[in-house]
């Protein structure tokens, strides 16, 4: 089955996007604008899309849920605020959020994003992202965002992936997100959080 990846930079960098088949990098797209993305998805017939972006905002003051199940099981991740805080900062920081809102919506018709803990077999969009893939699948006490350059490609590279196509961190993230997909289609995903404040899937591994 063909599935895909999507890390979400800000407006300058755009978007990198990773399809796969098994082992094979059929696509590997830097810089796209998030409405470019399904259509280069659905021209390779992928059937679930992991995306590196918060598919929520903060609804409430409390952290959302599955940031909340994540950190209770030792992954640390960015918080995700909420949208009005989002508009009123003023670092830009949350650019690539904004960005990710986008990726979510281009894909909202062809790409519907997955609202229970597992994958049912139709096209689906899904949240994920690096840090956690790799916590998954090499240990929280092993993974490290330090070595991270050194072993994403690992995981990827130990999975049959060849890693020469991904000329930058932003493309070989998309991998993994694509082989969290991979993951989902198999039905060897943690989902945490809930429907009101969206899963994040990550590889059981």
């Amino acid at each position: 089955m063909v599935v895909a990846g999507i890390d979400v930079g800000g407006d300058k960098k755009g978007c990198n996007l990773v399809i796969l088949r098994g082992a094979t990098i059929l696509a590997s797209i830097a810089g796209a604008a998030p409405e470019d993305l399904p259509a280069h998805c659905l021209a390779h017939d992928a059937m679930a899309v992991g995306v590196d972006a918060p598919s929520r905002w903060r609804g409430a003051a409390a952290a959302r849920q599955s940031e909340r199940d994540l950190a209770r099981a030792g992954i640390s991740l960015y918080a995700t605020p909420s949208r009005a805080q989002a508009v009123a900062s003023t670092s830009g920081f949350y650019g690539w959020m904004f960005n990710g809102e986008r990726v979510y919506a281009a894909l909202a018709a062809a790409y519907p994003l997955l609202a229970t803990p597992a994958y049912a077999g139709m096209r689906a969009s899904f949240e994920t992202f690096p840090h956690a893939i790799t916590s998954a699948l090499l240990g929280r006490g092993i993974a490290s965002a330090r070595l991270k350059h050194v072993q994403r490609r690992q995981i990827l590279e130990s999975t049959g992936i060849a890693t020469v196509m991904l000329t930058s961190m932003d493309a070989v993230d998309a991998a993994l997100c694509a082989l969290a997909a991979q993951h989902l289609v198999q039905g060897s995903t943690r989902a945490f959080g809930d429907a009101a404040d969206g899963y994040i899937h990550v590889p059981d591994a």
